[in-house]
């Protein structure tokens, strides 16, 4: 926080020079505005780059006639002091009623004005946020150092990730100490030839507050590389393609591109675009170096379905598949021959959706159609792939979930879910003698690595769970024999029997068993005095993933226990526990993250004055919809671009992901859903009664969940607050995921962290 008498200083300072600047045009900034920077900071050296900018904000408000320097008040004044005051008092937002008739009810949304990005009071508004949240956390700054310094010294700095084997080249990432960004690189025939770099992303972040790597391909010759970036966060990433021969950028670059696949010829690739609400929509041929313009090959209409284009592992064909989240149509060709006719697998239908992969002269298809929700495997002549030609190699089970097909020359491994474990079942296609690889924790995650070749008797993947760091396997299909070839390494002698993980479950107000994973110092006992971070998802019928984090270390280390309730709507127990938690049967999501809260209350693993919750997007909206249920159960919130405004987003299909989403949210629309919307949307159901201490996570550039959603549930909630522990924070140069750069990030996270233990008491 500046101290009182520099504060003031800045102020009169700031005022002295809007006096001077008096006869600065109306409606114009002066020329000389840029020095105001220069007098606010020699008045008072405190000052955060965040209250330097307010200020320069409130000047030119002034010189645009919004704000009276004779005052110090905007139309959004913080509480009983000014413009000036907003650092030692939160700011409170103005209100402007904004009136809408749905289904004949008036819906009033007093702070719809915080969505207009480009106004002068919304910026300050949200760097007045992001100053009082810099004061009050000013006491914790040096904790926040200790603990970067400590997560940073858990990191090897300096590492490199197992090469992959693509065509004549082996690919990998590194990293260097003190560069943000990873440098992608390659040898040639041999993980020992000489290196050569790709993409150094660090070169190419140059100049940019935030950047992002899509697409990442090489042609199958290996000359060409096509990649996309993103430097503001928006996920708008445009093509651009490199010679890797010589080192130089083609001409050829295309803007809001989503997927990219080459084809068999190296001088043609194939492109998808979104369309102005970030809907990939649009398959289109590029030949490079051509003048002609690209041609389209199709475009996708109807605004639930996106499109996505791939090529096979065998690389033998190219796939454009459209999906919503209820149904799939893919259609194919053969990679040499891209201005082919398409073909498809299978025309959409209601309720059923479908996946290919391709080997030898066989197309394998995991499907779920006919009500057998959890996906059942076949196989089909890629001449015929008709229903009628199908061959049923995996049956449906009503308790298993077949998560993933990968289609080898000799094998075919299959990701399958079951209590929500992964489990790998390999399956030679000689003798379709089929086996299991067993894992031994109570809880932990598995995920493929990228197995780009398709002649091979090894797949790759990765291991891990909340004590094991992230282990990249080789496996033997044909010895069955498991090879490590590299573990995470925690520098500073990580001792993983210094902790426990457990597999544990609660019970929800209708008896379903709701499973919860956690992870403690093994010493922590069950009398309900251990502190606890509690978080969850529960959306998108994706499963809520058991990974290691060496920096989740910091909290474990100071008796904090960490738990993950897996709830209904994510996808760990199949596709009816997302069935479970989506639509009209959205409040089992929230009511399941109750119910686990409670039992780990009533089993002693942890007391509610000493029980934080987190959780992010729609676990964002998890942990809202929790608060307004149940906000006496938790000691502190932290939510991170929080998806809290679900009406008034799911009414504006202008937004991206809107009209695709009807299918898990359902639409406000309709009727029916809009009352069943009402009874569990946080920004609807926020009311004067004692929240939990609340941080609040945004970023402005967020193209998922609108910066707006967040800052008006703070500014709803700050103005029937009963106390003042609610704090705001806007990243005013990122995307959904917060910033970019992997030091930049830890600080992120070291912020947060600091905030729960200050609130846990555990700050030290």
């Amino acid at each position: 926080m500046v101290r009182p008498r520099a504060h003031a200083v800045a102020v009169r300072a700031i005022r002295l020079w809007i006096g001077i600047r008096k006869r600065a045009r109306a409606h114009r900034v002066s020329p000389g505005d840029y020095e105001l920077r220069e007098v606010a900071a020699g008045a008072a050296p405190g000052l955060t780059e965040d209250a330097i900018a307010f200020y320069e904000t409130g000047y030119r408000l002034y010189a645009e006639g919004r704000f009276q320097a004779t005052t110090g008040r905007t139309p959004w004044p913080a509480a009983g002091t000014g413009i000036m005051g907003a650092m030692t008092q939160p700011p409170v937002a103005k209100k402007v009623p904004r009136t809408d008739l749905v289904h004949g009810q008036a819906s009033q949304d007093d702070y719809f004005w915080l969505r207009q990005k480009d106004d002068p009071e919304v910026t300050a508004y949200l760097q007045a946020e992001n100053a009082y949240t810099d004061a009050v956390m000013k006491p914790t700054e040096a904790f926040q150092e200790a603990l970067y310094g400590e997560m940073l010294a858990r990191i090897k700095e300096d590492d490199q990730s197992v090469p992959y084997r693509r065509g004549g080249h082996f690919y990998y990432s590194r990293t260097e100490n003190g560069k943000q960004y990873p440098i992608l690189c390659r040898k040639a025939g041999s993980p020992e030839a000489p290196e050569e770099v790709t993409l150094d992303l660090n070169a190419l972040a140059e100049g940019h507050a935030f950047l992002s790597l899509g697409a990442y391909a090489a042609s199958d010759d290996g000359h060409l590389l096509a990649y996309t970036l993103d430097f503001t966060g928006f996920r708008e990433y445009t093509l651009y393609v490199k010679d890797l021969r010589t080192g130089a950028l083609l001409p050829d670059r295309v803007d809001k591109v989503a997927s990219v696949a080459w084809s068999a010829d190296p001088a043609i690739l194939l492109y998808v675009t979104e369309d102005h609400a970030k809907r990939p929509h649009r398959l289109w041929l590029h030949r490079l170096g051509a003048a002609a313009e690209d041609l389209l090959l199709s475009e996708e209409t109807d605004e639930l379905f996106r499109l996505h284009v791939a090529r096979s592992r065998s690389r033998a064909y190219v796939f454009a598949a459209s999906a919503s989240f209820t149904s799939s149509e893919i259609r194919f060709v053969p990679a040499a021959q891209p201005t082919a006719p398409w073909a498809v697998i299978l025309p959409r239908e209601k309720d059923h959706e479908y996946s290919v992969d391709h080997g030898g002269d066989l197309f394998y298809i995991r499907t779920n159609g006919g009500g057998r929700r959890n996906f059942r495997l076949v196989v089909a002549p890629v001449s015929d792939p008709r229903p009628e030609r199908w061959t049923e190699l995996i049956p449906h089970r009503e308790d298993v979930m077949l998560e993933d097909v990968d289609v080898f020359a000799e094998h075919y491994v299959v990701q399958d879910r079951e209590d929500g474990l992964i489990r790998l079942r390999v399956t030679a296609l000689g003798d379709r003698a089929s086996h299991h690889v067993e894992f031994p924790e109570p809880t932990y995650e598995v995920s493929s690595e990228p197995n780009a070749e398709f002649v091979t008797a090894r797949y790759r993947f990765r291991y891990q769970s909340l004590i094991t760091p992230s282990s990249v396997y080789d496996y033997d299909m044909v010895g069955r024999a498991l090879v490590l070839l590299k573990r995470t390494e925690v520098l500073g002698g990580y001792d993983p029997s210094r902790y426990r993980s457990e597999r544990i479950h609660a019970t929800a107000s209708d008896g379903t068993r709701v499973p919860i994973s956690l992870v403690c110092r093994a010493d922590t006992p069950p009398d309900g005095t251990s502190p606890m971070l509690l978080t969850g998802y529960g959306a998108y019928g994706l499963p809520y993933p058991v990974t290691f984090s060496s920096t989740r270390l910091s909290l474990l280390d100071r008796g904090v226990s960490f738990a993950i309730a897996h709830v209904r709507g994510g996808g760990e127990l199949g596709k009816r526990w997302h069935d479970a938690g989506r639509m009209l049967s959205k409040r089992n999501t929230f009511t399941d993250f109750v119910a686990a809260a409670e039992s780990l209350v009533v089993a002693g693993y942890t007391a509610a004055d000493r029980l934080v919750i987190e959780g992010g997007s729609a676990g964002g909206l998890l942990v809202g919809a929790a608060l307004n249920l149940r906000p006496e159960l938790f000691r502190a919130a932290m939510l991170r671009v929080p998806f809290v405004d679900v009406i008034n987003t799911m009414l504006d299909e202008s937004l991206p992901l809107t009209v695709g989403e009807f299918e898990e949210w359902g639409n406000p629309k309709v009727p029916e859903h809009y009352e069943y919307m009402k009874t569990y949307c946080p920004y609807s159901n926020l009311a004067p009664r004692r929240y939990p201490a609340i941080l609040v996570k945004t970023s402005l550039n967020d193209s998922q969940v609108m910066y707006w959603e967040p800052a008006k549930w703070v500014a709803k909630l700050r103005a029937m607050k009963d106390d003042t522990r609610l704090l705001f924070k806007t990243n005013m140069d990122a995307g959904h995921g917060g910033a970019s750069g992997r030091y930049d990030a830890l600080r992120e996270l070291a912020f947060d962290y600091a905030f729960i233990l200050t609130q846990l008491g555990r700050a030290g």
